[in-house]
């Protein structure tokens, strides 16, 4: 088991950490809520654009339904010893309807085109507002490195 990271790092260090996270890592769990459904959580794969992750997912799945009723979201990597977790607003688009740069680069990252499927698919966006991130104690305190939709440090 590893330990978790003890040197605090300062907060243009944890933005540069979280962005390079951001640009390489495959899944992110998005968790939705709606108000006669509750909450609802779920790893997806996702593309960062340097903006935004890009997700996707069926048309008709509890993701998708509950960002159209409340569409802020919250996103978080996985990996409970160096935490990066989004808050911000889900946009849906529907597959005929996603940006190509977006859906071209989902394509080219995982090899599969949702919008070649025979079953609907929606695109979901998140723009962050608030980006949190931390490695252990030290970094609690600290942990803001996006706050209304701009970065510190």
């Amino acid at each position: 088991m590893q330990g978790t990271e003890n040197v605090r790092r300062d907060t243009a260090e944890r933005k540069r950490d979280a962005l390079e996270r951001l640009g390489s890592e495959r899944d992110i769990w998005v968790s939705t809520s709606h108000p006669a459904h509750g909450p609802h959580q779920v790893p997806l794969w996702f593309v960062w654009d340097g903006q935004a992750a890009w997700m996707c997912t069926g048309a008709k799945s509890a993701t998708v339904r509950n960002a159209r009723e409340e569409p802020r979201v919250r996103l978080a990597l996985p990996d409970a010893r160096n935490v990066v977790l989004l808050q911000g607003e889900a946009t849906c688009f529907p597959a005929r309807e996603v940006p190509q740069e977006a859906a071209d680069a989902f394509t080219d990252k995982f090899g599969w085109d949702p919008r070649q499927e025979d079953s609907p698919h929606v695109y979901l966006r998140v723009t962050p507002r608030t980006v949190r991130t931390w490695r252990g104690v030290p970094e609690l305190r600290d942990r803001v490195v996006m706050r209304d939709g701009t970065w510190l440090g």
